[in-house]
C-alpha cells in the first residue's frame, strides 16, 4: 500500500479535549513518525504538529476525528509524493 508524508496542525483552546486527542493519536501511533507540542500559557493554548508517513484514508480518518474533537482545530499538509 502507498504512504503519503503528511503533517497535521492542531490547536487545542480547551484542556478538556486533551484526554481524548491523546487516545487517537495512541492509536494511530504505528503511522506517526513525530510529535511536537507547544503550551502557549498566556493564552492557554496548545499548538502541536504530528508527522505521519500513512495510506492516505488513515490520514484523513485521523485528521478527521482529532477536527471533530470539540474545541480543537486542525489543518493537513501532504507531501506532493
Amino acid at each position: 500500500m502507498q504512504t503519503r508524508i503528511a503533517v497535521i496542525g492542531i490547536i487545542v483552546e480547551n484542556p478538556d479535549s486533551v484526554a481524548r486527542l491523546n487516545a487517537l493519536l495512541h492509536e494511530y501511533s504505528n503511522y506517526i513518525l513525530g510529535r511536537m507540542g507547544i503550551p502557549h500559557r498566556e493564552r492557554g493554548l496548545s499548538i502541536i504538529s504530528i508527522v505521519l508517513d500513512a495510506p492516505n484514508d488513515i490520514i484523513s480518518a485521523l485528521s478527521g476525528k482529532l477536527g471533530m474533537l470539540p474545541d480543537v482545530s486542525t489543518k493537513t499538509i501532504y507531501s506532493k509524493v
